[in-house]
C-alpha cells in the first residue's frame, strides 16, 4: 500500500498515459456527430500536461473515455503501460464541483480514499488526520462537507484524488466554480502541493492563465471534431514563481494560445 502514501513521482520519464488515434461520435438527430477526431497524447511520470480548447470541443468526453465510463469508436488509451481502453479504475478523478459524500466529515472523507486503497480502518483515519494538519485543514476535521467554502472543499476533494493509488490523476476544471481570488489562491495551492509529490496529471482549463502557471506541456484543441492543434512545452523553471505571469515570454505564450483559440472558432 506505500503507492497511495509515498507519492514522489522520481526522476523517470516513463510515459503514464497514452492516447492513440482517439476517435468518438455521438448520435444526434438520428445522425453521427464526431466530437474527437484522431487525438493523440501522453503524459510522463511526474508531468503536469494541460488541454486547453473552445467549450464543446470534447475534453470532458476524453474524460469519460480514459477513465472507461465510455469506449473510443476509435484509437487506444494506455495506462502504466497497460491497454485500458473501456477499463474502469486506473485514474484517480477530480470534477468540476468537489466529490465529495455529504453524510462524512472531512476526515472520514479522506478516510475513505484510503480505506479504498486498501488500508485498515485505524491506519486510514490517522493518515488522514496526518495529511489535514498538513494543508492546514485539522481545524475543520470534524465537519460535514456543506459547511465548508467552496475553497476548502476543493482542497478536501483534491487531496481525495491525490491519495488513490492510481498513476494518473485526472483533474476537470476544478477552480471554474471559484471567485477569481479563491481560484489564484488554490492555484498556488494545489503548485505547491503537486511540486512536492510530483504525480502525473492531466488537467483542463478553459483559462489560458491557469494553463501557463501550472503546466509542463499544454495540448490545444480545435473545436469539435477536436484534434491537437498544437503541442506547447511550458519552458519556466519550478518551482514556479508567484510572478511567473509577469514574464515576456507568459505574456508571448498566452497571446500564441489565444490566436490558436480564436483561429479555431473563427472557423
Amino acid at each position: 500500500m506505500s503507492d497511495c502514501i509515498s507519492l514522489s513521482a522520481g526522476g523517470s520519464a516513463q510515459v503514464k498515459l497514452e492516447l492513440t488515434g482517439i476517435g468518438k461520435s455521438y448520435v444526434r438527430d438520428k445522425r453521427p456527430h464526431l466530437v474527437l477526431d484522431g487525438i493523440s497524447l501522453h503524459v510522463r511520470e511526474g508531468e503536469f500536461v494541460t488541454l486547453i480548447g473552445p467549450s464543446g470541443s470534447g475534453k470532458s468526453t476524453l474524460f469519460r473515455l480514459i477513465g472507461g465510463v465510455e469506449r473510443p469508436d476509435a484509437g487506444t488509451i494506455r495506462i502504466g503501460g497497460r491497454d485500458t481502453t473501456g477499463e474502469r479504475g486506473h485514474i484517480s478523478y477530480m470534477p468540476q464541483q468537489a466529490s465529495l459524500f455529504p453524510w462524512l466529515s472531512v476526515a472520514a472523507n479522506v478516510a475513505s480514499a484510503l480505506t479504498t486503497a486498501g488500508l485498515g480502518a485505524q491506519e486510514a483515519a490517522a493518515l488522514a488526520a496526518q495529511w489535514l494538519e498538513r494543508i492546514g485543514l485539522a481545524d475543520v476535521a470534524g465537519e460535514y462537507p456543506h459547511v465548508l467554502s467552496g475553497g476548502m472543499q476543493q482542497r478536501v476533494s483534491f487531496l481525495r484524488a491525490l491519495l488513490m493509488p492510481r498513476d494518473v490523476m485526472c483533474l476537470d476544471e476544478p477552480f471554474a466554480a471559484l471567485d477569481a481570488l479563491t481560484r489564484a489562491d488554490m492555484q498556488a495551492w494545489l503548485l505547491r502541493l503537486w511540486e512536492e509529490q510530483r504525480r502525473s496529471v492531466l488537467f483542463v482549463t478553459h483559462s489560458i492563465e491557469e494553463a501557463l502557471t501550472l503546466s509542463d506541456r499544454i495540448y490545444v484543441l480545435s473545436r469539435a471534431p477536436a484534434r491537437v492543434l498544437r503541442e506547447i512545452k511550458v519552458p519556466f523553471e519550478r518551482p514556479r514563481r508567484a510572478d511567473v505571469w509577469k514574464e515576456p515570454a507568459f505574456v508571448r505564450l498566452k497571446e500564441e494560445v489565444l490566436e490558436l483559440l480564436r483561429s479555431t472558432a473563427a472557423r
